[in-house]
């Protein structure tokens, strides 16, 4: 009964996007006197993908913890797709680092142009820097930054690796790290699989935050280990 259900999800999902970029143009047009961090627009973006998921029936998500008051760069696995969806359930607004080509998309990339978020050119240094630099302009402006530190999609249960990049600019600034570990998402929109969804029951944990009080640049490395080994811990207990 749910699977036959997905057709009216799709239609309901493709109507709201249509409607939801004029709605996010006239709110930014208002809010932009008073709202230098873009809140409330991003966060109009972010409801976008918490009706996806509320309205996809063969999806259960579970959030466990919150995200701390201030600024913080917040840090996940990336499995999936459905990664992008399912963090947007956590009740703040973050500006996110996306690669450059979901930019390039009509639609899409202008809503999340509106929202603020941080285009990345993989294997770019240049772009990379840029990137860090404009993650910095929304930091200063109490705006946590999400950060997938693998910077792809891993095609495994394994972790990828997590470049340092962001733990740098936590150090730099002194603002806390924040590890989300994800669970279930590539089940739910796999690697390779389009926007097609598949039955799954994603799980979300924010984890305590990782004071930087201390630490130089030189230690980000470090601090990107540290961090993915608790992911990863978080993540089998998920499973």
């Amino acid at each position: 009964m749910r699977t036959l259900l997905l057709p009216l999800s799709y239609a309901l999902a493709l109507v709201a996007l249509l409607l939801w970029l004029p709605a996010m143009a006239l709110l930014r047009l208002v809010t932009a006197p008073f709202d230098p961090g873009r809140k409330a627009v991003g966060r109009l973006f972010r409801l976008w993908a918490v009706l996806v998921v509320k309205v996809c029936p063969v999806w259960r998500v579970r959030v466990e913890g919150v995200l701390p008051p201030g600024p913080c760069v917040v840090v996940a696995n990336h499995e999936s797709m459905l990664d992008i969806l399912v963090l947007s359930l956590l009740p703040r607004e973050m500006k996110w680092m996306a690669k450059a080509e979901m930019f390039r998309m009509p639609w899409v990339g202008w809503m999340l142009r509106l929202a603020g978020d941080i285009a990345v050119r993989r294997g770019d240094r240049e772009a990379g820097a840029r990137a860090l630099q404009e993650a910095r302009k929304w930091l200063t402006r109490g705006v946590p930054v999400m950060v997938f530190p693998e910077g792809t999609r891993s095609r495994t249960p394994e972790l990828l690796p997590f470049k340092p990049g962001a733990f740098q600019l936590a150090i730099e600034l002194g603002l806390p790290v924040v590890p989300v570990a994800l669970a279930g998402t590539a089940k739910g929109m796999p690697k390779g699989g389009g926007i097609w969804v598949r039955p799954a029951r994603p799980a979300v944990r924010v984890l305590a935050p990782l004071s930087v009080a201390g630490l130089r640049a030189e230690d980000a490395p470090k601090l990107a280990v540290e961090v993915r080994e608790r992911i990863d811990a978080a993540r089998a207990q998920l499973r």
